[in-house]
This record gives structure tokens, sequence and C-alpha cells, in this order.
């Protein structure tokens, strides 16, 4: 930015100029929008590198798994590449409803409608998908508006910081990052001693899969459990694919009888969720010594890739433990 003279007003007004200059430099830098006003930017570092991104974004368009984080963060997107039903289902209604306000770009991001999404004039474009699909759109999005990205090796802790920063939702998630630390810390005190002596299983059934197969769950929630809140619960050895992605049949529902608790799904009411009801209907489970001794507990998992959500898995978790009858 030039400091142009300004005669009889002198020395003054020109250094209370430049002290303004320096202040924008310091925050970011200049840019014109499209009305010719000049509207200030800052830096946020990304998977693509270091993106310039308007200061105070108003009109922000989400691709991939940055819709919910962004909701979740009190954001309200113009754009949106669709969600399942069953996802969207287990969203606090308010944030079912910015959801439903937002114009869908596409079923997934390798078919956004490009022109459907520069109609939106978004000003901002938030995006997490797999690699090779940004590849391939990249410039597309890029010539529409900055976009800032994430591979999918970033964490949801990380996606969660990232999108606040660049959607200008900081204050949302410094509100949530307490909630969890403080949920955490309450569950670790309260049942630590049970924590200690406990082994643990998480038992999932996808809808998609197979007649007849159930998987021990050690991704999503199953992750925030044993990683932060501390419970012995069973994971796939290091280089290994995921024991959730791992079908089992129901006859090895008895190889469970050697966890001391059993942890399930249920949805916000407390009831199992649709595709897990066929395992417990089974007599093999309703045959496992921690069904019949009350140490089977349904919990609640709205999502693990937001603090929001995590926060509300915390919750179930806590009133899960809380009702645990102690070891016979």
């Amino acid at each position: 930015m030039s400091i142009t003279s300004l005669g009889k007003f002198g020395a003054a007004l020109t250094a209370a100029l430049l002290s303004a200059t320096l202040v924008l430099t310091a925050c970011g830098s200049d840019a014109r929008d499209s009305a010719g006003e000049v509207s200030e930017t800052r830096t946020v570092q990304a998977g693509n590198g270091a993106i310039e991104v308007p200061a105070n974004p108003q009109r922000i368009a989400t691709i991939g798994n940055t819709t919910l984080p962004f909701i979740d963060l009190g954001g309200k997107p113009i754009g949106v590449t669709a969600e399942p039903d069953s996802d969207v289902a287990r969203l606090p209604e308010d944030q079912q409803a910015t959801y439903a306000s937002a114009t869908i770009l596409a079923a997934s991001a390798d078919e956004v409608d490009m022109e459907k999404l520069a109609s939106l004039k978004p000003d901002l474009i938030l995006v997490q998908v797999p690699d090779a699909e940004f590849e391939a759109i990249a410039k597309e999005l890029e010539a529409i508006a900055p976009t800032v990205f994430y591979g999918l090796d970033v964490e949801w802790k990380e996606l969660a910081d990232g999108v606040a920063e660049a959607g200008k939702v900081a204050d949302a998630l410094s509100q949530q990052k307490a909630e969890f630390e403080g949920k955490v810390a309450k569950i670790k005190e309260s049942y630590g001693k049970i924590i200690a002596d406990t082994s643990f299983v998480d038992v999932i059934r996808w809808t998609s899969s197979d007649p007849g197969t159930f998987a021990i769950a050690d991704i999503g929630c199953s992750e925030i459990a044993r990683e932060d809140v501390g419970l012995d619960l069973p994971e796939a050895a290091d280089g290994d694919e995921p024991l959730a992605w791992t079908p089992m049949s129901f006859e090895q529902l008895s190889e469970l009888s050697k966890y001391d608790v059993i942890t399930y799904p249920v949805d916000a009411a407390g009831k199992p969720t649709e595709p897990f009801v066929p395992v417990i209907e089974t007599n093999t489970w309703k045959a496992l010594p921690a069904v019949t001794s009350g140490r089977a507990l349904g919990v609640f998992c709205p999502g693990n890739n937001s603090y929001g959500a995590v926060n509300r898995y915390l919750d179930s978790l806590d009133l899960a433990l809380a009702a645990l009858p102690a070891k016979q």
C-alpha cells in the first residue's frame, strides 16, 4: 500500500496512515472484491500450501468431510456435497436445518457441478477428500474462489483446527475444546478404577455389512474411548487394516465372552441401531456373560469428525459407565 502526499495535513496524518498500513500488513494483505472495494485477507496453511483467504469469509462452500465439522462450529455453508441421510439424522435439529438450507452441489466431490458452485459466488471453499480427487478438480475450484484443502491423513482434531481458522469460527472451537477436555477429565475421574480394571470391546454392524456378520470397532468413536478416555479396547496391529473392516460371522460372537464389558451402537433414543438389531436377536448374543450380567452397554456415537459430535458421544459414554453394575 502506498502513502499519498497530503500537503498541509502534513506529517501527522501521514504517520497515522503509515501506522494503519503496518497494522493491515501484520494481519494480512489487501484484495479487491467484485465491487472493486478493498477487503482484508490473511494466509492459512493447508494441504495445498499457503492459501490467501478472506479475513472474514461470508459465503463458504464445503466439499467432502469439511461440511459437518463446519456446521458443527456454527458455520452456515452456502453449498455442500451431500451427506448420508443417516449422518444428517444424527445432527441436532438446528444443524439439520443449516444443512437443509445449503445448496447440494453433488453426491460427491468428483461430481461437483462447477457452474452451480460458481453461481453461488463463494468467497472460500473448504475441502477434505482423497488427494487424487482433489487434484482432479483443484484448478476448477481455485478459479472460483480461494480453496483450502485437507487430505484424508489429517485427523479430526487437526481438521477442526483448520476449518475453524479458515472459516473464522475459532471462538466456537475454543468453547467445544474446553467442553471436550472437561468431559474427558470427568469420565477419567469418575470411573478411573473401572477403566483401569476392565477389558472392553466395542462392536459394530454397518448398513453395508453382509448378512450374518458384525465387526469389532476400532475406528470412529472407539478411537476416542481408547486414545482419549483410556478404555482398554482392541485395535488392529500397526500396518493392518482396521478390525472394523474385517467381517466376523455371528457364530464368532461367542469370542466376545473374554471381555468384561461390551459396547454397541444405539441411536439418540437409546435403541439399538437398525443395522445392529440382527446381532442382539441372536441366541449367541443373548448368552454372552456381559449381556446376561447387564454389562453390555449401548452408546450413542453421532460422529467422530468434530468436537460437538464427540462431546455428545462422551455424554452417552458417561451415562453408560454410570449404569455399569459392579463386577461379580
